[in-house]
């Protein structure tokens, strides 16, 4: 009885696979990584304790490998389509849904002051963990593992975050809901030859000017614009 409560009591071996590397499928040979991936700025404000700066990092590493895969798919895609294309990967709302898929908010570790029933502060977070995850994991073993990681979640959904969204729609809805009058949609530069024009459209919100949006149409734009107003606005 002795040797099975031993048995039975003793601590997990230091190798065994943490939830998140078995979602992930990545293991870290730096755990110390994962645990400030998992670590939400409510339990430390020390820089080098939370999942910020890994965010930080995540979010460039993200960017330069879904801009190379999308310069690989749409060979003769010009800058507009390719910003647009990457938009829709990189957004919160698509960064969310992609940490939800590996589980991260199950292991996030943060003060329970913080609300992740309200939807928008849960989806935030599953981004957030979602980048900072990638920023571990660069650090931890480098390009190809992150590239890996990327590729597995974000690029083999790329044609969920593609379809249809109408972000113009939805922008003027949340105008109406929050009250502060409708969006105005300004063509601020359009350049390029004529077969091959870009059109910058910025939002405007009452005295408020938000990110540009480009487009090799001025919907396209338009788009763009409204999607870079939403994120702000519901941040």
């Amino acid at each position: 009885m002795n040797l099975l409560k031993r048995f039975l009591g003793k601590p997990s071996s230091p190798n065994t696979s943490h939830p998140v590397e078995k979602h992930s499928g990545y293991i870290f040979s730096n755990k110390a990584l994962l645990k400030q991936a998992l670590t939400h700025r409510s339990i430390t404000a020390v820089p080098k304790q939370n999942y910020e700066r890994l965010e930080f990092l995540g979010d460039a590493v993200i960017d330069i490998i879904i801009s190379r895969e999308l310069m690989r798919e749409f060979k003769d895609g010009d800058e507009g389509l390719l910003t647009q294309k990457r938009s829709s990967l990189v957004q919160k709302s698509f960064l969310g849904s992609m940490g939800r898929k590996l589980n991260l908010l199950a292991h996030l570790d943060i003060e329970s002051t913080v609300d992740l029933k309200q939807e928008k502060i849960a989806e935030r977070q599953a981004a957030n963990m979602y980048e900072a995850l990638i920023g571990a994991v660069f650090l931890d073993g480098g390009l190809k593992p992150a590239k890996k990681l990327i590729l597995k979640t974000i690029w083999m959904n790329r044609q969920e975050a593609w379809k249809a969204i109408n972000y113009k729609g939805q922008l003027i809805e949340l105008c109406h809901t929050l009250d502060i009058g409708n969006p105005r949609f300004l063509v601020t530069n359009v350049s390029g030859p004529d077969h091959q024009k870009l059109f910058e459209v910025h939002v405007k919100i009452k005295d408020d000017l938000f990110p540009s949006g480009i487009g090799t149409n001025k919907k396209a734009a338009e788009q763009s614009a409204a999607q870079y107003a939403l994120e702000a606005l519901s941040s």
